[in-house]
């Protein structure tokens, strides 16, 4: 993968982390109630589902473009199309929010992780996405294993630290989301639009 893409593909995957979503609520609710070190379960688990999730998308287009590579080009507009709807969505969705209720119970780090994991694992709509926003970045001339690897983790990587930081700030962020978490909201609605009308332009 070229450099340029990787950028274009970070800045993207890094807007996606950080609009709202079930595995950053998910590490925002774990935070508050359970403190930042055992949400840390919460989070990687979440981060392996993502993994995989991109490897059954990614292996996925891959047999599509053994068929034909005219299929990366309809993919690509299919998941461009995609990409400005799940836009609109995020735009017109409420803030965001958790309420505590009293001293949460414990709970193991196995079961923080097994949530994490099938939080991201169970989302149809991640499947969705992925399957619409890989093919922008694959390159069919290079092995994909390596990039498999490359935007996988870059990916979890990104997982990680921005639901970290959620976390770790989970009783500061709830007063600031009731403030301006519509406001949010639309903007990162408005980056999934900007890259699904822009993406499948590119060459």
């Amino acid at each position: 993968m070229d450099f340029d893409t990787w950028l274009i593909y970070f800045l993207a995957a890094l807007g996606l982390s950080l609009s709202p979503g079930p595995n950053g609520l998910l590490a925002l609710t774990h935070g508050a109630l359970h403190g930042r070190r055992k949400a840390m379960y919460t989070i990687l688990g979440g981060a392996l589902g993502f993994v995989a999730v991109i490897g059954m998308s990614m292996f996925g287009i891959s047999a599509l473009l053994r068929t034909s590579l005219t299929w990366l080009l309809v993919m690509k507009w299919v998941g461009g199309a995609y990409l400005v709807w799940l836009g609109i969505q995020v735009w017109r969705s409420p803030a965001i929010g958790i309420e505590a209720h009293g001293k949460a119970s414990p709970r193991g780090a196995w079961s923080l992780l097994r949530q994490g994991a099938l939080s991201a694992l169970t989302n149809p709509k991640g499947l969705l996405f992925f399957a619409a926003f890989l093919p922008q970045f694959i390159d069919p001339t290079r092995g994909l294993m390596l990039q498999f690897v490359v935007m996988a983790g870059t990916f979890a990587a990104i997982e990680i630290v921005t639901e970290t930081v959620i976390a770790s700030a989970a009783h500061r962020i709830r007063p600031w989301l009731a403030r301006v978490g519509r406001r949010f909201n639309q903007s990162c609605g408005g980056v999934f639009v900007a890259i699904g009308i822009a993406l499948p332009l590119r060459g």
